[in-house]
């Protein structure tokens, strides 16, 4: 609930991206603020470590999506790999209030929740679902009706959707990238998309 009627409310700045034969949706909170961003696209921030994580998967080079000249990741090759990879991408919140000015999950407040079922629709061939830390989970949770995963597991929806929480790609989770990889690997290869 928000206490300070004086903040402002945002509305998320990308539609969700769902390429054609989606095979997992990934779901973060809420992008940085636009000062923050190194791309127009989901995990803008160039200290986030989405792109890194997949980087490193995919490439074996944590730094294959980014341009260090440029100091910003490459959004032509981020777009074609979740295309080839069959990668959807979204966020639990669509309308958010920033309690503290800040991206901090801890501070954000979800004034509007995306509406996963209608999301789901737009992708007949994705039976998983992931989420990139615990308040996103706990929106996820709310929706289906499950319990939140710990991390890094998964628990079972309805209709055959399998619902995943993965390690937080914020820097400020205590987690090394490495380590994060592990868990992202297990959920890729889950639903074939690595």
């Amino acid at each position: 609930m928000i206490t300070n009627t004086d903040l402002p409310i945002e509305t998320h700045p990308w539609a969700p991206f769902i390429p054609d034969g989606a095979k997992v949706l990934i779901l973060g909170t809420f992008p940085p603020g636009e000062h923050r961003w190194s791309m127009d696209f989901f995990y803008p921030n160039p200290t986030n470590d989405f792109w890194r994580i997949m980087g490193l998967l995919y490439f074996g080079d944590r730094n294959a999506l980014y341009d260090s000249g440029q100091r910003r990741f490459d959004i032509a090759a981020v777009k074609q790999l979740v295309c080839e990879r069959g990668i959807a991408l979204a966020d639990t919140g669509y309308k958010i209030c920033r309690l503290k000015g800040n991206a901090s999950d801890k501070f954000l407040e979800i004034v509007e929740a995306v509406n996963l079922a209608s999301l789901l629709d737009k992708m007949p061939g994705c039976s998983t679902v992931a989420t990139t830390g615990e308040k996103a989970a706990a929106v996820v949770a709310e929706q289906t009706g499950t319990d939140v995963p710990k991390m890094g597991c998964h628990v079972a929806g309805d209709s055959g959707l399998t619902i995943w929480r993965m390690p937080s790609t914020s820097r400020a989770y205590p987690l090394a990238l490495e380590k994060k990889a592990e868990f992202y690997a297990a959920l890729l290869r889950s639903c074939g998309a690595l």
